[in-house]
């Protein structure tokens, strides 16, 4: 048997990793700005996180949801504090796809309709209902247009106040900032009446915060820069610095109830032990208040490169827009300054996603590179 070939891949073999950098088979380091798309939040092999990890596994890694799991009321009780959200409720899984999966379901139990607003350059996931909120007609099969979802420009208020009107929606779907598709974000004042018009409407919010959550844009949720509460919050990706693990934050409005979702190792004892360990990590080493102080740095020294045209996200969630396609440009980072950087949907754009412990001397040893290779 041979891998189902879906991923074209750098010749590049990692074989272990500590905070910020990635060594290959050979022994050749780099430097990771990218984090796996965002998962390493506290840095690769964390030594308080491996350590948790270590013990756990002496003790119990996995049994069903049928039983007592204090982890999962611990994990729910320290995401409620540092996250702002004390009065929802959590409900664990196993990725951000699986979230928006189950937050999407919610909606629709709640509301008994079945329309979703999404968003243009949207990305949600790839399993049935989150691949149908995301705007990528390549990875959408017959079997996901069966989901009712219409797509809406970003900013746009007038054009979500036409649909949600028409009384047949029951979720609205936005990132906090968006990831694959380019680092556009909504204004403050998009996300206020956005707000405003799902109350007015019964129709759930939805905040998508599984790239731009968990610190990495300089609070714990993107979409608390513009002081709104979402009717649930998804979260994945940074959440276990690599465990797999994903969650769904619920307003007190939703009411659970024997047997309205479900998982088998969604929260399971290792998952629970790696997430817990990823708050502590967080709210020891300070790592929000990292991202807006390395995220100001690193925004100062790219305005210095006159190639570069546009700036785009907050925090460590930054995207650099050239008037050039992208492609060419990571692939001398990787193979020639051993720097691994991110795409997008947006072929110019370079996405900046390193852990949040990222240093102002990691950054300057990208922004040498970056210069060399423009200019060479």
């Amino acid at each position: 048997m041979k891998l189902f070939d879906v991923y074209p891949l750098y010749d590049v073999t990692p074989a272990k990793a500590k905070d910020c950098f990635v060594w290959d088979e050979k022994g050749q380091k780099y430097l990771d700005l990218y984090g796996g798309h965002g998962v390493i939040s506290v840095g690769h092999t964390h030594p308080d996180y491996v350590a948790k990890l270590k013990s756990q596994l002496d003790n119990i890694g996995f049994y069903s949801n049928a039983i007592q799991n204090p982890l999962q009321v611990e994990l729910a009780k320290k995401l409620g504090e540092l996250s702002s959200y004390p009065d929802y409720d959590l409900f664990l899984c196993n990725s951000g796809a699986e979230a928006n999966e189950n937050a999407l379901k919610l909606a629709s139990f709640y509301t008994k309709k079945s329309r979703v607003i999404s968003f243009t350059n949207s990305f949600h996931g790839r399993t049935s209902a989150a691949v149908a909120v995301t705007d990528n007609e390549k990875i959408n099969a017959p079997i996901n247009k069966q989901q009712i979802t219409t797509f809406l420009p970003l900013n746009d208020i007038d054009a979500v106040e036409k649909e949600l009107h028409k009384g047949d929606v029951c979720a609205v779907i936005i990132e906090g900032i968006q990831g694959v598709g380019g680092l556009n974000e909504g204004t403050p004042e998009f996300f206020k009446y956005l707000e405003f018009l799902c109350g007015k409407y019964d129709v759930i919010l939805i905040l998508d915060e599984i790239q731009s959550g968990y610190g990495r844009t300089g609070k714990f949720f993107a979409h608390q820069f513009h002081n709104i509460k979402p009717d649930i919050i998804t979260v994945a990706k940074g959440m276990g610095n690599g465990f797999p693990i994903g969650g769904v934050l619920i307003s007190p409005k939703l009411k659970a109830s024997f047997g309205l979702l479900g998982t088998t190792f969604g929260g399971n004892h290792l998952a629970c032990v790696a997430a817990i360990s990823v708050l502590e990590i967080i709210e020891k080493e300070k790592l929000v208040e990292n991202a807006i102080t390395i995220g100001n740095y690193f925004e100062e020294q790219i305005k210095t490169i006159p190639q570069v045209k546009n700036i785009k996200g907050k925090g460590l969630m930054t995207g650099i827009e050239f008037d050039f396609t992208v492609g060419e440009l990571r692939e001398k980072l990787i193979y020639e300054h051993h720097i691994f950087t991110g795409g997008a949907m947006n072929k110019n754009l370079l996405r900046i996603l390193p852990p949040l412990t990222v240093t102002k001397e990691h950054i300057d040893i990208f922004i040498i590179a970056l210069k060399k290779v423009l200019s060479s």
